[in-house]
């Protein structure tokens, strides 16, 4: 990766035409082909970019950009269409390069992964006599997440998600409507369990006799100690 802070202007030529005049900003060149112009706000934003496949071109400017102070002008041209990336650039403060390495990736905590697999071992989280039945309840329209049984020995469908919304209260429903369909499982009651769950989405699931309940994700994992909190 290349980083060069620069006094410059960028004007973006193609399908659409954008131009950002004279300015210190922060010029990213990755191995993939991608450049990015950035200022000092607007958080992760580019203001500018050209995405990869691009080649980047440093051409000598002409008389009349000289003679602006224009020092080198950078071509960037998409591999894929006629756009192109053109940097002015009229002083170099920072100029360096860095090998990355390959990037792992990014490893999400807290995914529905993660809360399906804690709440499968803490059941009684969901209330007192609940017990496992199993995780992943395979039916003919997909996994439900926690089949349970309460303490009366009731069955019970859980949905899980990291934020709950009306489509997981749907698909709830929907496992509900089969669940319900077979004679050895019903009556099957759902509750619809996450760390934050919408307004709009305890309607419904209200609406549908559905249970809602809100996870402790830190608390679950033994990070947080709830008898200890002010509020």
């Amino acid at each position: 990766m290349r980083l060069v802070i620069a006094r410059c202007s960028v004007d973006y030529v193609g399908r659409l035409k954008a131009h950002l005049p004279l300015a210190t900003r922060l010029l990213v060149v990755k191995a993939d082909g991608s450049v990015l112009v950035h200022s000092d706000g607007g958080s992760y934003k580019p203001l500018n970019w050209m995405s990869p496949p691009a080649t980047l071109r440093v051409l000598s400017p002409a008389d009349a950009e000289l003679e602006e102070g224009v020092l080198e002008q950078w071509a960037v041209q998409s591999a894929k269409t006629d756009d192109r990336l053109i940097v002015n650039v009229h002083e170099v403060l920072h100029d360096s390069s860095h090998e990355l390495g390959v990037d792992p990736g990014l490893i999400k905590d807290g995914v529905e992964s993660d809360l399906q697999r804690l709440l499968a071992e803490q059941i009684e989280t969901l209330g007192p006599g609940y017990s496992l039945i199993r995780r992943e309840y395979f039916t003919a329209i997909g996994p439900v997440d926690i089949l349970a049984r309460d303490a009366t020995g009731a069955t019970v469908a859980v949905e899980l998600k990291r934020r709950g919304d009306i489509d997981g209260v749907e698909q709830l429903t929907r496992y509900l409507e089969l669940l319900n369909r077979d004679p050895l499982l019903a009556p099957v009651r759902g509750i619809f369990a996450a760390q934050q769950i919408k307004p709009q989405a305890r309607v419904l699931a209200a609406d549908r006799g559905i249970d809602c309940v809100t996870l402790d994700y830190d608390a679950m994992r033994g990070v947080d100690d709830v008898e200890s909190r002010l509020f």
